[in-house]
């Protein structure tokens, strides 16, 4: 394959990858884990500063996807304060289990703490899309949630996390039903300078 081949095959993906809602989502559409697998394979080729990964995975599936929704809906229940809806409490428990895998995404903190905390956060958010670009070349979608108990510190242990780790949140992957339409994007050269 030429290098062009490869670049437009490339920015083909990236372009067409959508978040794809529960909502969105072929109920009992089940994903093969080695596809997952492939995914999280892809994922850990992110560029990150020292060498740290500091991404860590948590694959739920089958009843683990119910047990971690039960989880999240009774913590959600207990904490949530005035912010507590019924709504949200209904939906914590019925979205996770329209997935096939639930990924949660995890940030483990390099012991030596000589990186900022800010590059292994965006070296977590780099392995996502290499994770999501893998997923949708599939032909599979997903979508990558920071609600629930993600920011929750009382959350942590259920995850095996530390103090310093940081839970950023859940990436709910499925089989589409249709794909979302292109959102649209301002040019690059409002988002760009040039400096020559």
């Amino acid at each position: 394959m030429s290098d062009n081949s490869k670049t437009a095959l490339l920015s083909q993906v990236i372009r067409e990858r959508r978040s794809v809602k529960p909502a969105s989502l072929e109920p009992g559409g089940i994903i093969p884990d080695e596809i997952i697998l492939h995914a999280l394979e892809n994922a850990t080729w992110a560029p990150n500063h020292g060498k740290t990964e500091p991404w860590y995975f948590i694959v739920y599936t089958g009843e683990g996807i119910r047990h971690l929704s039960e989880f999240q809906a009774q913590l959600y229940k207990q904490q949530g304060g005035e912010k507590f809806t019924e709504a949200k409490y209904t939906n914590l428990k019925a979205n996770y289990l329209r997935a096939s895998h639930v990924i949660a995404i995890c940030m483990k903190r390099d012991p030596s703490g000589k990186i900022p905390e800010v590059e292994e956060v965006a070296a977590v958010a780099t392995a996502v899309q290499n994770f999501a670009l893998t997923l949708h070349a599939a032909g599979y979608g997903g979508y990558w949630t920071t609600g629930g108990v993600t920011y929750y510190e009382s959350a942590k242990p259920f995850f095996g996390l530390g103090a310093s780790d940081k839970l950023m949140g859940f990436y709910l992957c499925g089989v589409p039903v249709a794909q979302p339409p292109a959102p649209p994007r301002k040019p690059v050269e409002v988002k760009s300078a040039w400096v020559r």
